[in-house]
């Protein structure tokens, strides 16, 4: 069984259109949330219904023990990561990139492949770091 960690973009485009239900629902795969994302997700909710959604989702990934937080030193590799991109003529300052760096180095601290369709961010992280992603 393949380890997946779930980007924001993807979890959005399921919850509200029901696009990627291969990644979010199908067989082969055991999928895993950041709590990066929850944050994203979180931040992003306008109605009752999208909070709820946010909420139900997040649920099920707690409860299965499979909501994984940045440890200390996924932080710290991130900094310099940042720091990287920044001399690189990345703007760091970007709240969305300082998320896609967590959620990478996240997913290879627990052998897991980042499912994204942002493929300009972690491409350009993946000149620092080594990781896997790939598209839904």
């Amino acid at each position: 069984m393949k380890k997946v960690l779930l980007d924001t973009n993807v979890c959005i485009d399921w919850l509200n259109r029901g696009e990627h239900e291969a990644v979010m629902l199908g067989p082969g795969l055991v999928r895993y949330l950041s709590a990066v994302v929850v944050v994203e997700l979180r931040a992003g909710v306008s109605n009752r219904a999208s909070r709820e959604a946010v909420d139900s989702l997040t649920r099920a990934y707690r409860s299965a023990g499979r909501l994984m937080s940045p440890s200390s030193e996924v932080f710290e590799r991130a900094g310099a990561v940042l720091r990287k991109l920044k001399f690189a003529g990345r703007n760091v300052r970007d709240a969305s990139l300082w998320g896609d760096v967590l959620i990478a180095l996240t997913a290879r601290s627990i052998g897991a492949t980042v499912v994204t369709s942002n493929v300009a961010d972690f491409t350009a992280i993946q000149r620092f770091e080594t990781f896997s992603f790939a598209k839904p």
